[in-house]
């Protein structure tokens, strides 16, 4: 099973940037999007026959925003993380299927000059949360742009960046707690050591001409699943967007 997610920093204009024909070619069973920025209405997407599609938009017009395509109809679909603080911006969309859940994930930025840290690490002890509780049932599959490069190998700068949003401590530290409840960076589990391989880049200074980038986007899955992984990939190829989209493969259930 092929799964794909993608900040697309607004759908619209990711769409008038070649979306569609990236979308057809990748050809995924699960295509998570992030950052979607519209609301319900604002656009007509021809995807191609035989996908289901989920939205979770912010309150916010034009801000924030998830959604899934996904030629599988789930059991059910919850919005959000069940807490009202946290669930105004349409960040957190789930699927759940008879072996496993989905859960695609924007996480808040920081910030210029952390001013945002605080609530970032309310959310991240929320997100966690919610995430074990749905572990505890079955297995999961989470991803999206979690907002944080995790270690000095995940970005072009890391020294320069050290207390910037992203690659703050905090936010670093928060990262290695969600992965010691039982959590894998399949990126990583493939390719430990690989370097300059990134997932967003700024659009200033010719950031991506020069792969001055960070890994910022994921999947992570359970531990439980580790034996179903094939490969991780990160189409850094693939443009119309700051981010680029990521990959999983998983060995399909019986």
């Amino acid at each position: 099973m092929k799964f794909v997610s993608w900040n697309v920093n607004g759908l619209r204009a990711c769409v008038q940037k070649g979306f569609l024909d990236n979308f057809k070619q990748m050809d995924a069973d699960f295509f998570c999007v992030q950052e979607t920025k519209l609301q319900e209405g604002q656009i007509s997407l021809e995807l191609p026959d035989g996908y289901y599609d989920y939205w979770n938009y912010a309150q916010k017009k034009g801000y924030s925003g998830t959604a899934i395509f996904t030629k599988h109809q789930p059991l059910e679909v919850t919005y959000g993380v069940g807490i009202e603080e946290h669930d105004q911006e349409g960040r957190v969309l789930t699927l759940e299927y008879d072996n496993f859940y989905l859960v695609t994930c924007y996480t808040p930025n920081a910030q210029s000059e952390l001013a945002r840290l605080s609530y970032r690490m309310e959310w991240e002890d929320a997100f966690l949360k919610y995430l074990d509780g749905l572990k505890q049932k079955k297995s999961v599959i989470c991803c999206g742009d979690l907002n944080v490069a995790h270690q000095e190998i995940d970005l072009k700068n890391p020294k320069a960046n050290h207390k910037n949003a992203g690659f703050s401590d905090e936010e670093r530290e928060k990262f290695s707690v969600l992965l010691s409840h039982g959590y894998i960076d399949t990126f990583r589990y493939f390719y430990p050591d690989i370097e300059q391989v990134y997932s967003w880049w700024s659009y200033r200074f010719r950031a991506r001409e020069k792969n001055a980038g960070w890994r910022i986007d994921y999947f992570l899955v359970s531990e439980d699943l580790k034996e179903k992984l094939t490969d991780a990939k990160i189409h850094s190829d693939i443009l119309g967007s700051d981010h680029c989209p990521v990959e999983l493969e998983l060995a399909a259930w019986p």
